[in-house]
């Protein structure tokens, strides 16, 4: 059996517990979404049924009550993520753990901020969850569209 370098093993526990809090980071958020987006079909539902423009539903309306919708569920999501990295402490304050959370949840990544090296895959695990979230979040706008709002199937493609 061959030894491991000096510092293999805190570099292994530190890419396990990067990939432990990732996991348990996208199962919240997984949750969030879920939820989220009933919440956002029901509310849909309650305005567009209450509020009647020539007495038919408005599907400006419900589309914009959509978008803002998601729009929230995603913001709790990037909430959720700069709350982590300002209790990891390797963002000194909750402004610039937000502005990172976003930049990274939207894969944008400037890199004016970075993440302490321990702790850069848990960064990289964001990125890929908010890719597969925002991407949940278009098709789920894209079947509202085509349910409530101004779309209908082969009208417009």
């Amino acid at each position: 059996m061959t030894a491991l370098r000096p510092g293999t093993e805190l570099i292994l526990l530190q890419l396990f517990a990067n990939i432990v809090l990732g996991v348990l980071m996208i199962s919240m958020t997984v949750i969030i979404h879920t939820f989220g987006l009933i919440g956002v079909t029901r509310a849909m539902g309650w305005v567009t049924d209450r509020i009647r423009l020539a007495g038919h539903r408005s599907h400006l309306l419900a589309m914009n009550t959509v978008v803002i919708g998601v729009f929230a569920v995603l913001t709790a999501e990037v909430w959720l993520w700069a709350l982590c990295y300002r209790l990891l402490g390797f963002i000194t304050d909750f402004p610039t753990a937000l502005y990172f959370a976003t930049i990274t949840f939207s894969t944008v990544g400037y890199g004016d901020v970075v993440p302490a090296v321990e702790w850069r895959m848990l960064a990289a695990l964001e990125g890929v969850n908010g890719f597969v979230l925002i991407g949940w979040s278009t098709a789920y706008l894209v079947a509202a569209g085509m349910r409530v709002g101004p779309f209908r199937s082969g009208e417009h493609f």
